[in-house]
């Protein structure tokens, strides 16, 4: 009983927070306080200062500020630009041709960035105008770069792995080369998605192709610093080069380089690019500070164990657990953000997850891909509210249209839980 009412307290507190408009780190901090003073006899302070001090001062999490700071950089240069050039003229002649460019250039934007709705507006503002005027219908425009912005938390260097991994005491770079396949099958499955509906819509899709396919080696030159960029960040990584710390540093100089070589980098961006990172980072370990007391403080009560065991109790299968654990956190995406879902919920989740036998790196890659489902899901999906400042479309059309591709990692959800080797595969090969 005194569990149930501890359960109701935090919740209720959290949600009163959330709703009235605190930020996200303030409600968890002041949920926290709340519980320690009701539930413990433990000085708030010390236990405050200890937790937070362990929690941002790992050295896992510095590559976090580097790979903001990597994407920041690019954002501000002519990479949509330069995306959009080059994938064009290779991708138009499948079956819903240009719509595949959001699709591609979104996978390596997010091979670069790392988050998901940077992804979306990068790609997004040079993909919008340019669709709208072949006359592309506007729903797929939306939904095609919704769904596939998504991949920015997915394809490694992903912001939300790192996190993942320092959350739960596993090693960033086999995170990453788990993601690896699933993020291109992923992109694959949502390009499979578009052709199934061009060739549905064939009477009714007419899009304008007057694009200029001449010059296709420069074309391929466009796209080479990218993918050098690609192959030098994540590349480090998987040969055991570098570590992820190292291959962020390593993709900032990067990141520089191009864009000084594309002639955008300012004196202005360069700093606004610095002043962006800063308060991204700001961010994330201001929820993380707040994730890390308020695990404490559940902790003390006793919840988390109280919770694990009584799933357990309840004797489910691996596949019931994860069924009930996927609608959990579609559920809990329609109010959270993907990166609080993950540090609120990983004190109780993760010893239940262990226990009932998961490979964790597996299990990383799965709620990359549920997480990335809170990101077009309303009222709270990030995505959602980039496209609607980028289109001016109100929320249920955007909603509407990116509903397909929420359909689409449902049944790659699916997938991922019959054939786990997409995930483990990597990892077990390369660490040998």
């Amino acid at each position: 009983m005194s569990e149930a009412l501890s359960i109701i307290i935090f919740l209720s507190t959290l949600f009163v927070l959330l709703g009235i408009g605190v930020w996200v780190g303030a409600a968890l901090l002041l949920t926290a306080i709340l519980g320690m003073a009701l539930f413990t006899s433990a000085p708030i302070g010390d236990s405050m200062a200890v937790t937070i001090w362990g929690e941002q001062s790992s050295w896992t999490l510095t590559a976090l500020p580097l790979f903001i700071w990597m994407g920041e950089i690019l954002f501000r240069s002519k990479l949509s630009e330069t995306l959009f050039r080059g994938l064009a003229p290779f991708l138009r002649r499948l079956p819903g041709g240009l719509l595949h460019v959001n699709v591609g250039a979104s996978a390596v934007f997010a091979a670069i960035s790392g988050s998901s709705a940077a992804t979306v507006a990068t790609v997004g503002k040079m993909s919008i105008p340019e669709l709208q005027q072949r006359n592309y219908p506007e729903h797929m425009i939306i939904g095609t770069l919704s769904g596939a912005g998504t991949l920015g938390l997915l394809i490694p260097p992903s912001i939300s792995m790192i996190i993942f991994g320092v959350t739960v005491n596993e090693s960033i770079s086999k995170l990453f080369m788990a993601a690896m396949i699933p993020g291109l099958c992923l992109a694959l499955m949502f390009m499979i998605y578009i052709v199934i509906w061009a060739k549905l819509n064939r009477a009714s899709f007419n899009p304008v192709e007057d694009l200029d396919v001449s010059h296709l080696g420069r074309r391929v030159l466009d796209l080479a610093p990218v993918l050098l960029l690609i192959i030098g960040v994540i590349g480090s990584i998987y040969s055991g080069i570098a570590t992820a710390t190292e291959a962020a540093a390593l993709g900032v100089l990067g990141a520089i380089l191009l864009s000084l070589s594309q002639r955008s980098m300012t004196w202005q961006s360069f700093t606004d690019s610095i002043m962006g990172s800063v308060r991204t980072t700001a961010m994330i370990m201001f929820i993380l500070m707040g994730a890390g007391f308020l695990s404490l403080a559940m902790g003390f009560t006793g919840i988390p164990r109280a919770l694990a065991e009584t799933i357990e109790g309840w004797k489910l299968s691996p596949l019931a657990l994860i069924a009930i654990l996927t609608v959990f956190y579609i559920i809990l995406g329609c109010f959270l953000d993907g990166l609080s879902s993950i540090v609120l919920t990983m004190a109780v989740i993760e010893p239940m997850v262990r226990a009932a036998g998961f490979d964790m790196l597996w299990f990383g890659v799965y709620l990359m891909i549920v997480v990335e489902m809170a990101q077009i899901t309303p009222p709270i999906g990030f995505n959602l509210f980039v496209l609607q400042g980028m289109t001016g479309r109100d929320m249920g059309f955007i909603s509407k249209a990116s509903f397909p591709m929420f359909l689409v990692m449902c049944v790659f959800v699916v997938i991922l839980v019959m054939a786990p080797g997409l995930a483990t595969w990597l990892p077990e090969v390369l660490s040998k």
